[in-house]
C-alpha cells in the first residue's frame, strides 16, 4: 500500500514538472514573437527623409564641396559647364555672369588661379575693414556659411554700366518683367536719371573689380582690360536689394551718389 502511494506521488511530480516546463516554454515563445520586428514592407512609399528634406543653412548652397572651375572649360558641354549652368539657373541668370563661385572655391582664368577667399580679403582690406576667419586649434580654417558669387570676365568692348545692366535685365526677366533696352536712359531732356539708372549707379558700390594681372582690387571701373579683370557680385547682397524694390515704383528711387532710398513695397 505504501509503495503504491509512493508511485502515485512520483507520477504527480513528473506530470507537474512537464506542465511547468510547457508553461515556461510557451511564455518564452510568446515573448520572442513580440520582440521580433515585422520584416514585411508596409508600403512602397519612400522613407520619410525623402519627402521631408533637412532645411539648408541660410546662405548655404546645395553643392558646398570645393570644385575646380576653369574659365577655358566653359561652353564645352563638360562637367564644369554643366555645373555653372545649374548654379546660374538656380539664380535666374543665363549669361550675365560667366561663373558662380562659392566662397570656399577658386577659379582659373588664362592659366592663373585665384581663390574667392583671397579676393574677399583684399576687398575688405581696401575698405579698411577687418577680414576675419574662424580657425581651429591647429590653425586650419573652420568652414562657415558658404556664399555664392557671380563672376563676370571682362571682354573686349565691355564697360561697367552695360555689365550691370545685363545682370539687372536677366534678374527681372526671370521674374516675368521685360526691361526695356532704354530703361537705364534719362527720363526727360533735363537729364533726370531713371530708377533703373540710379540702381546701376548704386551697383558700382556693390561689386568688386579684381585685376588678376596685378592681384589687386581696383576702382578704375572705366578701364576694363579684357581677360585681365573680373567683376564679382555678392549674389545674396545684390538680390537682397532687388527683392526690396517694387518695379512699379522703381522711378521713385532716390540716390545721392552714395546712399539709396527705396520706396516702401506695396502689401
Amino acid at each position: 500500500m505504501a509503495r503504491s502511494r509512493q508511485t502515485d506521488t512520483k507520477k504527480i511530480l513528473a506530470i507537474s514538472a512537464v506542465v511547468i516546463f510547457a508553461i515556461l516554454l510557451g511564455l518564452q515563445l510568446l515573448k520572442g514573437n513580440k520582440e521580433t520586428p515585422n520584416t514585411e514592407p508596409e508600403s512602397q512609399t519612400p522613407a520619410a527623409e525623402s519627402t521631408h528634406p533637412m532645411p539648408e543653412e541660410e546662405g548655404q548652397t546645395d553643392d558646398p564641396a570645393q570644385v575646380d572651375i576653369d574659365y577655358k572649360d566653359l561652353k564645352k558641354d563638360g562637367p564644369t559647364d554643366q555645373l555653372m549652368a545649374q548654379r546660374k539657373e538656380k539664380l535666374g541668370l543665363e549669361d550675365s555672369v560667366d561663373m558662380v563661385v562659392n566662397s570656399n572655391e577658386s577659379f582659373t582664368l588664362d592659366g592663373k588661379t585665384v581663390s574667392m577667399g583671397e579676393i574677399l580679403e583684399k576687398a575688405k582690406t581696401r575698405k579698411g575693414e577687418v577680414f576675419q576667419e574662424n580657425l581651429d586649434e591647429s590653425g586650419n580654417q573652420v568652414p562657415g556659411t558658404i556664399r555664392e558669387f557671380g563672376v563676370y570676365v571682362v571682354k573686349p568692348g565691355d564697360n561697367i554700366w552695360n555689365i550691370h545692366f545685363h545682370i539687372l535685365k536677366e534678374y527681372y526677366a526671370s521674374r516675368g518683367i521685360d526691361l526695356s533696352p532704354k530703361a537705364d536712359e534719362p527720363m526727360d531732356d533735363g537729364g533726370m536719371s531713371s530708377g533703373v539708372g540710379k540702381l546701376l549707379k548704386f551697383s558700382e558700390n556693390m561689386v568688386i573689380i579684381y585685376n588678376l594681372s596685378r592681384d589687386e582690387v581696383t576702382d578704375d571701373i572705366n578701364l576694363l582690360k579684357p581677360l585681365s579683370k573680373v567683376v564679382v557680385y555678392n549674389m545674396q547682397e545684390v538680390f537682397g536689394l532687388l527683392q526690396e524694390i517694387d518695379f512699379e515704383t522703381v522711378n521713385r528711387i532716390q540716390f545721392d551718389g552714395r546712399n539709396i532710398w527705396i520706396p516702401t513695397r506695396k502689401n
